[in-house]
């Protein structure tokens, strides 16, 4: 079962990538979505909202592997680090919070 909050998912709304692929952002916040970082659960299953990151649409689009620009190790480590920056803004917001 997938962890699905809503409130995660909005938070996204005006925020800057994460996950900020050199050559490829575009860095417009009218077009971040919340890109959900693979966890190897297989083709058409996301990751739970928390596993994810602030990606712009072009960020996004070559983590999916849509435009296949640059390596793909290489992406997967930008979404990660991307995911770390995302979840340490989601903390300073207490959208998710550790006891």
């Amino acid at each position: 079962m997938s962890l699905v909050r809503q409130k995660l998912r909005e938070s996204k709304k005006g925020q800057e990538c994460q996950f900020r692929l050199p050559e490829i952002c575009n860095w417009n916040p009218e077009t971040t979505v919340l890109a959900h970082v693979a966890k190897g659960s297989g083709m058409g299953q996301k990751s739970d909202d928390i596993h994810a990151t602030f990606a712009c649409i072009a960020c996004h689009a070559e983590m999916d592997r849509v435009t296949r620009i640059l390596e793909k190790d290489f992406v997967d480590q930008c979404a990660y680090e991307g995911m770390v920056r995302t979840q340490t803004y989601r903390l300073s917001q207490d959208l998710i919070k550790v006891d």
